[in-house]
């Protein structure tokens, strides 16, 4: 299980760390095409959510692989599937049926990780 758990930290990590650079590198009227809900929100705040994916994706491998404060890793999972709660908040809001589903697919994943970690597996 700890391998599957490696697997799967590691799935979310790039999935977070990539759709978090391309918040954070890309200007917002650039994001509108893939990320509809960028409209309702300042490009600071966009910024700041691509800035919260991407630490929280190197908070899902660093710690861990490191051994240095590994308890930030089921943090870092943890935070990861808040920030789905409000997303999906955001997409209920403009009725975006997809995004809530894809959003509900990473919460559950993000918290499988985070028992995972904080639980039967962690360090």
């Amino acid at each position: 299980m700890n391998v599957f758990l490696w697997i799967v930290q590691a799935i979310l990590a790039l999935l977070f760390g990539l759709s978090g650079l391309v918040k954070v590198l890309q200007p917002k009227d650039r994001l509108a095409g893939r990320y509809p809900w960028v409209e309702d929100h300042s490009q600071a705040t966009v910024r700041f959510i691509g800035v919260m994916e991407v630490l929280g994706a190197i908070g899902l491998v660093v710690p861990a692989a490191t051994g240095i404060a590994a308890v930030l890793t089921p943090a870092a999972a943890t935070g990861l599937a808040v920030l789905m709660v409000l997303a999906a908040g955001t997409h209920i809001r403009r009725k975006e049926p997809s995004g809530v589903v894809v959003n509900a697919v990473l919460f559950v994943i993000a918290v499988f990780v985070a028992w995972g970690r904080f639980g039967p597996y962690g360090w």
